[in-house]
This record gives structure tokens, C-alpha cells and sequence, in this order.
């Protein structure tokens, strides 16, 4: 599958293993953020299909990073991801733009669901 996907998280090891997730689901081109402004920065300069977004990072925290995405691409597809769990933080990211939230820890099919129900309405509009 031809999708960039963006993961910005903290954690080196959750990094990698959403890389190896994705990957064994075909999703190939994966770049990574260890914080919040390189999210930025990245998303900037890559304009990836998705991002999968850590909500709890240091210095700018996900939920931040995901109001600065949205201003600077309205259109941007956004998964918000937490070991938090909480419904009161998964409303509050759809509110502010998400297009779905995931739960640490992940659940491979779960993952690849929601890159898919994120990417592929994407996909729709542009073969129209």
C-alpha cells in the first residue's frame, strides 16, 4: 500500500512496533517523530497520508500537536493513540479533528483496521 503514515511517539520501542505492525499489514512508508514539534515539522515537510499521534509526549503534547496539525491541514487524517483509555480523551480528540483512536496497548488488527478506515475514504475521493 502506497499510504505515508507519520508516527509520532516518544517511546523508541512503541515506534518500532507500530512500524513492524504496519509493515506486516503492507503499509511501507513509515516515517517516525519522537516528539511533538518533529511531528510538526515532519508533517510539514512530508505531507503524510496519516498520523498515528501519541497523546502523552513531552514538550508538546499530542493533543496540542493535533490542534497545530488541524490548523495547518484541515484535511489532515489523525489517529490519536494512549494508554490512557480514557472515552472523556478519545471524545475530546474527535472533537478536535482525530479521525479515530487506539488504545495501548495495540492490537495489531485494530491498528490496520483504523489506518484503513482513515486512509481509505482518502483513497475514494481521489479515484473519483
Amino acid at each position: 500500500m502506497a499510504a505515508k503514515i507519520l508516527v509520532a511517539d516518544d517511546a523508541k520501542f512503541m515506534r518500532r512496533l507500530l512500524r513492524r505492525m504496519l509493515a506486516e499489514g503492507g503499509y511501507h512508508d513509515i516515517i517516525e517523530a519522537a516528539d511533538g514539534e518533529q511531528a510538526i515539522a515532519l508533517y510539514r515537510a512530508e505531507r503524510p497520508d496519516l498520523v498515528l499521534l501519541d497523546i502523552t509526549m513531552p514538550g508538546k503534547p499530542g493533543m496540542e500537536v493535533l490542534s497545530d496539525l488541524r490548523s495547518l491541514d484541515p484535511a489532515a487524517k489523525i489517529v490519536m493513540c494512549s494508554a490512557v483509555g480514557q472515552e472523556t480523551v478519545a471524545a475530546q480528540a474527535k472533537q478536535q479533528g482525530a479521525c479515530g483512536f487506539l488504545r495501548k496497548p495495540f492490537v495489531q488488527s485494530e491498528l490496520i483496521n483504523a489506518v484503513g478506515q482513515a486512509i481509505l475514504p482518502q483513497a475514494d475521493t481521489q479515484n473519483r
